[in-house]
C-alpha cells in the first residue's frame, strides 16, 4: 500500500484515482474547485466527469495542497495548457517522483508535458503515463494497457501503478511516448471529419494509415525511436481514438461536418496540437498534409469539403 497524490479531478485523473484506490492505495485526489470537492465528498462520486461510479474507501478528495505532503508519488492529470498556471501554486514537491498524465504540447513553445514540468522541477524524476485508455473503462475496471515512460529503470513505480486490470509497459523513450499521445489526437479529428461526411470505413482506414506515417516521420525528426510509435502510446492510442465516439477528438471532428458543433472544445487536445505540430513540421521540413489540413480547417482557412478534396487530389506517389 502506498500514499498517492493525484492533481486534477477531471475524467482521467478521477479514473486513475479509482483504479489505484481499488488496489488499497491511499489516494488523495486534488481539485481546484471547492464546489467540486464538496460535491465529491457528499456524493462519493465525480458527478461531472464519471457519474454513477462510486469512490473506493481509500480515495479522498482534497482541496488543500498540504494533504499531498504525505504522498510518495504525485500524478499530474490536468490539461497540458494549464501546467504553467498550476506551478504558480506554492506546493512543495520536494524530491517526489512526478508522473505526467496529460497529452499534447504547449501552444507557446511546443514543449511536451515532461519538458514543461522539468522547467519547474529540474531535480525531480519526471515520468509519463500514456496510451489507449478511456477514463470510464479504466474506472470500471475494464482491462487496459498503457505505457510508463522514465529515463530510469523504474520497476518499483511500474509495479505501484499497475493493477489487476491496468497493465503498464515500461519505456525510456519519453519523447516518442508523448508525441504518440499528442499526434494521434489530430488524426482522430480528421477521422471524425471523414465519418461525419459519410465517406465510409475504407476512407477512415486509409486516413488512419497515412496519418500514422506522418506521426512516425515527425517523431523520428524530433529524436524519438520510431519503434515507440508502433506500441501502445502510438498505434494503440491512435486505433482507439480514431474508432470511437467516446473520443472527444473524434467526436469533435465528426461535429465539424454538421451544424451542431461539439461544445467544450477547450478539452479537445487535438485542436491546439494541430497548430503546434503544423508549424514545427514546416520548420523541420517534414511533410504532414493531414495535420496541415486539420490545422487550416480549425483556423477556418478551409472548409471540411475543400480539405478532403485537396487530400484526394494530391499527386500519386510510392507508399513507403
Amino acid at each position: 500500500m502506498s500514499d498517492i497524490g493525484i492533481i486534477g479531478a477531471g475524467s482521467f485523473g478521477t479514473a486513475l484515482a479509482i483504479s489505484l484506490a481499488k488496489e488499497n492505495h491511499n489516494v488523495n485526489l486534488w481539485a481546484r474547485s471547492e464546489t467540486q470537492i464538496k460535491e465529491m465528498l457528499e456524493l462519493n462520486e465525480n458527478k461531472n466527469f464519471l457519474p454513477g461510479i462510486t469512490f473506493p474507501k481509500t480515495l479522498r478528495p482534497i482541496l488543500d495542497f498540504r494533504d499531498l505532503e504525505c504522498c510518495s508519488i504525485i500524478l499530474i492529470a490536468i490539461p497540458t495548457q494549464s501546467l504553467n498556471q498550476f506551478f504558480l501554486h506554492d506546493f512543495k514537491f520536494n524530491n517526489l517522483p512526478v508522473v505526467a498524465c496529460c497529452k499534447g504540447a504547449e501552444l507557446e513553445t511546443g514543449d511536451l508535458p515532461t519538458e514543461i514540468i522539468k522547467r519547474y522541477l529540474p531535480n525531480n524524476e519526471v515520468l509519463v503515463l500514456t496510451g489507449p485508455g478511456f477514463a470510464s473503462e479504466l474506472a470500471l475496471g475494464k482491462p487496459t494497457a498503457m505505457s510508463l515512460g522514465s529515463d530510469r529503470s523504474e520497476t518499483n513505480i511500474q509495479k505501484m501503478l499497475s493493477s489487476k486490470t491496468l497493465r503498464l509497459y515500461q519505456s525510456d523513450d519519453l519523447i516518442g511516448l508523448q508525441l504518440g499521445g499528442a499526434l494521434k489526437n489530430v488524426i482522430a479529428i480528421a477521422c471524425g471529419m471523414v465519418m461525419g461526411a459519410g465517406l465510409g470505413e475504407s476512407a477512415r482506414a486509409s486516413l488512419m494509415t497515412r496519418g500514422f506515417a506522418e506521426m512516425i516521420r515527425f517523431a523520428k525528426e524530433k529524436g524519438a525511436n520510431p519503434d515507440t510509435l508502433m506500441g501502445l502510446s502510438g498505434f494503440g492510442d491512435l486505433s482507439l481514438t480514431c474508432n470511437s465516439k467516446k473520443s472527444r477528438n473524434f467526436s469533435y471532428g465528426f461535429s465539424l461536418t454538421s451544424e451542431n458543433l461539439l461544445s467544450g472544445s477547450n478539452t479537445v487536445e487535438g485542436i491546439k496540437t494541430s497548430h503546434i505540430i503544423a508549424q514545427q513540421a514546416a520548420d523541420l521540413g517534414v511533410d504532414m498534409p493531414i495535420t496541415n489540413m486539420i490545422s487550416r480547417v480549425l483556423k477556418n482557412e478551409l472548409t471540411t469539403n475543400h480539405a478532403i478534396d485537396q487530400l484526394l487530389s494530391r499527386p500519386l506517389k510510392q507508399e513507403i
